[in-house]
């Protein structure tokens, strides 16, 4: 996957792919499984990049994850649950890749100098994934998942294996003890 240094290009919107994208490109149709991948790399990469915590890594994941939907594709038993799909795949890939436990800080804030509107504090974006690298593991994902993947509850319930109800309260967690954490009283 060709990209720029931040991330792979593809639409981000948070529709599903069409479903007769995904039935056709389970047939074997390749123009439709290359828009299934447009539709859904920026996300998948988003995702990896919060697991495994390296971009470089993280590209490498994407591309094995989209081979793996590939040969998988014809086991897929609802196309509207595509992406949700596709994220657990990237999930197993990361876990096999054995990064998920040995990750470095996250990179969850856009570059300062990435382009209008994008610039920031360092020291902020340095204390942000400072204290997002300090959440449980279980509410940074659901965190992630919804709060920067742009995923729904009930989406981010099915690429986690978890009710939504769990999810919403996961999220709701992970920003009570973000903004704990970030308090000008907790050690500024």
């Amino acid at each position: 996957m060709d990209h720029d240094e931040t991330e792979p290009s593809g639409s981000d919107s948070l529709d599903q792919p069409d479903a007769a994208d995904v039935e056709a490109a389970a047939a074997g149709d390749v123009a439709a499984f290359e828009r299934l991948v447009l539709a859904t790399q920026g996300r998948v990469w988003r995702y990896l990049v919060h697991l495994v915590g390296d971009r470089a890594l993280a590209e490498d994941l994407a591309q094995e994850v989209f081979i793996r939907v590939y040969r998988k594709l014809a086991t897929l038993r609802n196309p509207e649950g595509f992406t949700s799909w596709v994220l657990v795949v990237a999930r197993n890939a990361a876990y096999d890749a054995g990064r998920a436990k040995a990750r470095r800080p996250l990179e969850l804030l856009p570059d300062p100098d990435a382009g209008p509107g994008r610039s920031g504090d360092p020291h902020v974006a340095a204390e942000v994934h400072d204290a997002l690298d300090r959440l449980e593991a279980d509410l940074r994902e659901a965190l992630v998942l919804v709060g920067m993947i742009g995923l729904s509850y009930r989406e981010a319930g099915e690429a986690l294996g978890v009710p939504e109800g769990t999810v919403k309260s996961r999220v709701f967690r992970a920003r009570k003890a973000l903004l704990g954490m970030l308090e000008p009283s907790n050690g500024r």
